[in-house]
């Protein structure tokens, strides 16, 4: 049993009717990975609650007019002006088979490293979530990578850095484990080079020759 729980109703509207079910307060859904796919709706609010809670990684028992079934969501669409949900794809799923999902990378434990604490280096996430393959009841909700022992401004986190939990592997094995995660960076030496890259760009310009082939002249103190 998923941790995670909606109710789904079946509906029949399709296309621009859909405008109309939304105005309601509901959300168009489309079930995958039945004989057939399964057209459903739900209530906007309770689905968007699930939606931020399950994300792309934690089953869903789906409840379809009476018809227990457990899913993982596949695809959110979001309306691109009001940013509101306005479709989403479930996929059907089986809890004693291996399924694939989008799980969040998640970095612990920098602020106790030398180079957040001694050298003030800050960090870049290159990499914000990788796909996984596990049974339903192993899909973790987030994998974990431990930056403590960062120090060096050239250390990186990477691909191998992973710990994956028990019956759980990476969906593409071609990954290369040097693959970045994140990565540090001096904020200080970054501005520093910012502010020396403007006043030589400053002096350069003082320097360019007016149209009539002379530098510009310069006004005279009083």
């Amino acid at each position: 049993m998923a941790e995670y729980k909606l109710a789904l109703e079946k509906r029949e509207i399709t296309g621009k009717k859909l405008k109309a079910l939304r105005s309601k307060g509901f959300i168009p859904s489309v079930v995958y990975g039945g004989k057939e796919p399964v057209l459903a709706s739900s209530e906007y609010v309770p689905t968007e609650k699930v939606l931020e809670k399950a994300g792309y990684h934690s089953p869903v028992d789906l409840d379809i007019a009476g018809k227990k079934q457990l899913a993982i969501i596949k695809d959110v669409h979001i309306d691109p002006v009001s940013r509101k949900i306005i479709n989403i794809e479930f996929q059907a799923i089986k809890a004693n088979e291996v399924v694939e999902a989008t799980t969040p990378i998640v970095i612990a434990n920098f602020e106790a490293s030398d180079a957040s604490k001694i050298f003030h280096f800050e960090m870049n996430q290159v990499m914000e979530e990788i796909d996984i393959k596990a049974k339903p009841a192993d899909l973790p909700s987030e994998l974990i990578v431990d930056a403590t022992n960062l120090k060096e401004v050239d250390d990186k986190l990477t691909i191998a850095d992973l710990k994956l939990p028990a019956g759980v592997e990476l969906a593409n094995k071609e990954l290369e484990g040097d693959q970045v995660i994140a990565s540090l960076f001096d904020p200080a030496a970054e501005a520093a080079a910012r502010e020396a890259e403007a006043e030589e760009a400053s002096v350069e310009a003082a320097d360019v020759p007016s149209d009539n082939g002379s530098k510009p002249e310069e006004t005279p103190a009083e």
